[in-house]
């Protein structure tokens, strides 16, 4: 295409673009741009790497795929859309994680660039760790709203995309969850965990029946709970699962226990009522709404606010169908929430809204409920095209063998007081020295308190902390193994604290994810105080763990431990927040991430 046209490129160019091969990682709205314009510059050798389907909400921005595609893979989709641009091109694309093991480090060693087009902050960790281990640049893009960035990443060069400490996810107290939402995000979360609980992978910290522990709830909270009969479901203290599946995921018994019995549960716990509105319980043959059904609405379907009996009549549905689609899977399988995934995303939505109406909160329309599930940014397809031009166009100055000018590059919403769309900053940020990703000899420290922290605590400080997928660590010096990714291995200790398998103040662990060919010195420190755990990069600048996630919750009867209520979801761009000196050029400091957290506003990420 326009690499073959004579004049348009230098011959150094020309000829490194003819040699090159690619990997776009991503295929939504930035990485179907990026397609594009790879195919239509003349990128000769392309692979795209998407693990999601086209959902009809895609086709307003993703403009490779049409109606005709929902329900397909976007990469193969893409693949065979980009090709109607230019068939001289091989492309080959991935249906698939980018996390998968069978995309090493050898693999990655292949490409000459790698252009990122992600919409999860796990995924992103993952790819800048892969490229950092295969000393392969990085282009990493990103939108939120009309605003964007592009920002090369390369080893030993610039700083990586861990380099700077993000702000923590934002989490719930489990209390708030499952006793007190206030917000219909308390109610999505609610949601969203009620899946796991009946069709996904149980997790006892996303538990939603009532928390007897809650510690506003104090004295014989719940001791007079279901003293009145209901008038169906089996109202004994089970797992949620369990319970489910002996009534045969009964609609009707599921919507009297949720929303009838669990409420008139939590009215017994009188204290948590003296200062708030009790919630409502509903009953399934009294709905508001069940008399007044509208024949014919106006505008789109998923915008419309749905009445409670509506509601009701979409949970039924739809556990109907998660049933089926669960008996249709190996025994021991379970599904995995997806928000374009028509039942699941009807079932979140259904359930958050009856909750909502249950504790008097606004309810939402299935649009807005599937922004905030999704955790997603908004996004806009001209922000989108404008960040893949500028990906493209430092490809090809990577190519040209300038890497000094390939700064980073800002779009900014609106034009700054001397009229810039784009800011570049002025040099290449260099890398942390104190990185726990990048540096050359990583290393960080988790204080906790070793007395209380178990080994499977620890699991999750490096899952969650360090982002590894399959963490190994032994004690330094020792060899003596610690934790271990293989199945079985060291899980007999799961359950004692690290001080009982010997572990003690000081202690260094080197720990290590094969998946990702990264490894880090992780030095304990004993803090009598602390909760559960907290990273720490160094004396500055603190990286907190999920410390205000854990509550008083307790378990009662025979319900499993509860714990903190958070969401798994982390979607989001990453922006950069960049300050301007008086010149309207960003100073060189190094920039600070803000994370876009989960709000009520309609938000949606490429």
């Amino acid at each position: 295409m326009v690499a073959r046209v004579a004049g348009v490129f230098d011959e150094k160019l020309t000829e490194a673009i003819a040699n090159s091969k690619i990997l776009v990682v991503g295929a939504g709205g930035i990485g179907c741009e990026i397609l594009k314009n790879l195919v239509l510059t003349g990128f000769p050798q392309i692979e795209i790497i998407d693990l999601d389907t086209i959902d009809v909400s895609n086709l307003n921005r993703q403009f490779l795929f049409h109606k005709e595609h929902v329900g397909k893979s976007k990469a193969q989709v893409a693949k065979d859309s980009a090709l109607s641009f230019n068939p001289n091109v091989n492309i080959v694309a991935h249906h698939d994680s980018v996390i998968s093991n069978d995309y090493g480090v050898s693999y990655f060693k292949q490409f000459n660039i790698v252009l990122n087009a992600l919409d999860n902050r796990v995924a992103r960790n993952h790819v800048n760790r892969m490229c950092l281990a295969a000393n392969v640049p990085l282009i990493e893009t990103g939108t939120a709203g009309y605003a964007g960035q592009v920002e090369l990443i390369k080893k030993g060069v610039t700083q990586c995309y861990e380099c700077q400490p993000k702000a923590p996810q934002k989490s719930f107290p489990g209390c708030t969850i499952r006793n007190t939402p206030s917000e219909p995000i308390h109610c999505i979360v609610w949601a969203k965990h009620l899946f796991n609980q009946l069709f996904g992978e149980e997790d006892p910290d996303q538990d939603v029946s009532p928390d007897t522990a809650d510690p506003e709830a104090a004295g014989d909270a719940g001791s007079t709970a279901l003293t009145s009969e209901s008038s169906s479901g089996n109202v004994e203290r089970k797992s949620t699962r369990t319970w489910a599946a002996e009534t045969n995921y009964d609609p009707e018994k599921l919507f009297a226990k949720l929303f009838g019995d669990d409420i008139r549960y939590l009215l017994s716990m009188e204290n948590l009522w003296k200062k708030r509105r009790p919630p409502t319980p509903l009953s399934w043959d009294s709905l508001p709404g069940k008399d007044n059904i509208e024949i014919q609405h106006s505008g789109l379907p998923d915008q419309r606010v749905w009445s409670v009996y509506e509601c009701a009549q979409v949970f039924a549905a739809s556990c109907k169908a998660l049933q089926t689609d669960l008996k249709s899977r190996p025994e021991g399988d379970h599904l995995v929430w997806d928000k374009d995934e028509k039942s699941a995303m009807d079932f979140v939505t259904a359930c958050a809204n009856i909750r909502s109406h249950i504790f008097n909160i606004p309810l939402k329309s299935r649009f807005e409920i599937k922004s905030m599930a999704g955790n997603i940014i908004p996004a806009i397809a001209t922000a989108n095209a404008i960040v893949a031009g500028l990906a493209v166009l430092r490809a090809q100055a990577l190519l040209k063998g300038e890497l000094e000018t390939c700064t980073s590059v800002y779009l900014r919403p609106k034009v700054n007081h001397r009229g810039q769309l784009f800011v570049p900053e002025k040099t290449l940020t260099p890398p942390n020295p104190k990185c726990y990703v990048c540096s050359p000899k990583p290393e960080v420290a988790l204080a906790c308190n070793l007395k209380h922290l178990t080994l499977k605590d620890l699991n999750t400080a490096f899952k969650e902390g360090l982002n590894m997928q399959a963490p190994d660590a032994t004690v330094e010096g020792k060899g003596l193994v610690v934790l271990s990714s293989e199945p079985g291995e060291t899980d007999h200790n799961n359950e004692k604290t690290l001080e009982e398998i010997g572990l003690n103040d000081g202690c260094a662990l080197l720990v290590d994810d094969f998946l990702q060919n990264y490894e880090v010195r992780v030095r304990l420190q004993q803090e009598d105080e602390e909760k559960t755990w907290r990273l720490v990069t160094d004396a500055d600048s603190p990286m907190l763990g999920p410390k205000e996630e854990k509550t008083a919750n307790g378990s009662s009867g025979s319900e499993p431990k509860p714990g903190p209520s958070r969401s798994k979801e982390d979607s989001d761009s990453d922006m950069e927040i960049i300050e301007e000196d008086d010149d309207g050029e960003p100073k060189p400091k190094p920039p600070k991430r803000r994370r876009t957290e989960m709000t009520d506003e309609v938000v949606e990420l490429c």
